[in-house]
């Protein structure tokens, strides 16, 4: 090939000037290499002459060196044809027993193709499946949408349909490009598509029915080669329909009775509507006439139903309303057109006095059921924004009792950090008290004493403002108080410690020295309340000051939150000291340690615990600590 066309090059290049054709360049014709030649320079060339050009003064010309190239080229294509089917063949020899595993595999790819095609349907256009149930049970379509219009990507307006088990046919009113048509053929492909195994572009909670056949009598196929007007070819498929369609089918009339005198495609489509109900066929029609409409109240099978226009802006709104049959607004668009006043004038008294009576009473319905529906959708607003204002104020309040958390467990960090301070004063004044004893005067061991009771008495005071921070209730131990004179041993009310209970030591001038479980200190006489009967406890003898209260000797952690069981170990402690326990038996279980790191945390700054260790084999092991205090 590339030495034939050096060949046709140098052939071009000795041509004369005058010979050669403008923009000459090598070419094919009927398979061939040729150059452009000019007719007069065509016999110096010689060759075989191709073709000639548009207007015969060009002759495409297959100079004679380069016929045998020619010829050769054609014998190395056939050779190459030969060699492909010589190969063809082998390859199908091949695979000529894998024939039937093949067909198979075949009709798997197109079974998953399928099903795949269907399922990126259902995702694109957000279809649901529907449930099948027999046409006897009529159908509910919740949300439906027309197929095409959605794979035409334009905005569609959605419909809910239903047709109880008694209903067998719904005759739909409306004015034109109201949107009727549409919702015939949505009904039909619908169905179809459920049927043939395809989600379906509506909301869940869609019933279907399952037809045996889906007959439709839609458009117009008038045919001037079939002698058929438009009203002839509506007649010809409602006759297939009367003859073919059973109880279990669905049958699709547009615009029943139009083409004729309105008079006789009333009656004419009225007997065929009563004949299909009879036979039990679920039918959609859809009319302009309003003889038709009246079937409803003469028939219990035929249900009226409407799509909505607004007046005003005389443009559809698609919302389908059972129940109610509509207006065509004929006269309404006419005057919008601005057709002549006297000529829509004479319209509207042409009309007869009991379609004027009609359209009137479907205009109240109509004006009714929008009334309805404004408030419906102010009920829906007002409780949406109920349950807004509800969801703020839970949100409210959790962020509320959020913040109180993080002030209580502020509060009572500061507290404990407080109470560990001060008693660890108190602890260095006592050992320092009992060093100097023996050296000091009586008077300074005085006056460290009432230092050290001063110390308790702040740390009272913290006690009874934290208690009363956070409204704890304390139960009185029995008894009336009153105001008799106070002696020694005497049980009372300590009033500015929140009415804890306490036990007289000494009683000074202004001032009464009373021990208030490990803690005692010195306060005025007057906020103090004896009580007039003790509390009924059971005698104990001990070695020492009697307990406060009978604490347990174990508590459980298990389940709590970090702040909740710091908060129990806490009290716990302070419980035992107390009552004069020598051991505090923590139980935080194994988990992750959190629980067990930090309370082993808290009795190692607690200068109230003397040592603490791991449980024993039968004393829950690890996941328990045992304080000695």
């Amino acid at each position: 090939h590339g030495e034939l066309v050096r060949i046709l090059e140098r052939v071009m290049g000795g041509l004369e000037s005058h010979h050669r054709a403008p923009d000459m360049s090598v070419t094919v014709r009927e398979g061939r290499y040729v150059i452009p030649v000019r007719r007069e320079g065509a016999r110096q060339v010689g060759g075989i002459v191709h073709g000639a050009s548009g207007t015969g003064g060009t002759l495409f010309v297959e100079p004679p060196a380069a016929i045998e190239f020619g010829n050769r080229i054609r014998e190395l294509e056939a050779e190459e044809l030969r060699e492909v089917d010589r190969i063809l063949l082998e390859a199908t020899d091949r695979v000529r027993p894998l024939r039937d595993a093949l067909v198979a595999s075949l009709g798997a790819l197109i079974a998953l193709d399928s099903l795949y095609a269907r399922a990126r349907y259902a995702i694109e256009f957000g279809c649901a499946n529907a449930e099948l149930g027999a046409p006897r049970d009529g159908f509910a379509i919740a949300g439906g949408r027309h197929p095409l219009l959605l794979a035409q990507g334009v905005a569609v307006v959605p419909f809910d349909l239903s047709m109880a088990p008694g209903e067998r046919t719904l005759l739909i009113s409306g004015p034109n490009t109201g949107g009727k048509t549409v919702l015939l053929k949505a009904v039909g492909l619908l169905s179809m598509l459920a049927q043939c195994g395809v989600p379906v572009p509506v909301e869940p909670g869609t019933r279907l029915a399952v037809f045996d056949d889906v007959y439709a009598d839609i458009g117009d196929e008038q045919s001037i080669e079939a002698s058929l007007s438009t009203f002839s070819a509506h007649l010809r498929n409602l006759g297939e329909i009367l003859r073919l369609s059973t109880d279990r089918s669905l049958a699709l009339v547009d615009e029943l009775g139009s083409g004729t005198d309105p008079v006789e495609g009333a009656a004419l489509g009225g007997a065929i509507l009563e004949a299909l109900t009879a036979r039990g066929v679920l039918t959609l029609a859809t009319t302009h006439l309003g003889a038709l409409k009246q079937l409803a109240g003469e028939n219990p099978g035929v249900v009226n139903a409407s799509l909505q226009f607004d007046a005003v802006a005389l443009a559809p709104t698609y919302r389908l309303i059972k129940g109610i049959p509509g207006r065509s607004y004929g006269i309404s668009i006419a005057k919008r057109l601005n057709l002549p006043a006297p000529v829509i004038d004479r319209a509207e008294e042409r009309l007869p006095i009991d379609e004027r009576n009609a359209a009137a009473l479907i205009e109240s319905l109509e004006r009714r059921d929008t009334e309805l529906t404004a408030r419906e959708r102010e009920t829906a607003a007002m409780a949406s924004e109920a349950r807004e204002r509800a969801q703020r104020l839970a949100e409210r309040e959790l962020h509320v009792r959020e913040r109180e958390r993080e002030v209580e467990r502020a509060s009572r960090q500061e507290a404990r950090r407080y109470l560990l301070d001060a008693r660890a004063e108190i602890e260095r004044t006592i050992a320092e008290l009992r060093r100097t004893a023996s050296a000091e005067s009586e008077e300074a061991a005085r006056g460290a004493r009432q230092r050290v009771e001063r110390m308790a008495g702040d740390q009272s005071a913290a006690l009874a403002r934290l208690e009363l921070q956070h409204g704890d209730e304390r139960r009185e131990k029995g008894g009336n108080a009153t105001t008799l004179p106070l002696r020694e041993g005497d049980s009372v009310e300590v009033t500015t410690l929140g009415g804890k209970i306490g036990r007289v030591i000494d009683v000074r001038d202004g001032e009464v020295v009373v021990a208030v479980g490990v803690m005692k200190l010195a306060v005025p006489a007057g906020t103090l309340r004896r009580m007039t009967r003790q509390p009924a406890e059971r005698a104990v003898t001990l070695v020492g000051d009697a307990p406060e209260v009978h604490a347990p000797s174990e508590i459980d952690l298990r389940g709590m939150r970090a702040d909740e069981a710091e908060t129990a170990v806490l009290h716990a402690v302070d419980s035992a000291i107390r009552a004069d326990l020598k051991e505090l038996r923590i139980i935080h279980g194994k988990g992750t340690g959190a629980l067990r790191a930090m309370v082993s945390e808290m009795l190692r700054k607690d200068t109230r615990v003397r040592s603490f260790r791991t449980g024993a084999w039968n004393e829950g092991g690890t996941g328990v600590t045992v304080a000695e205090l």
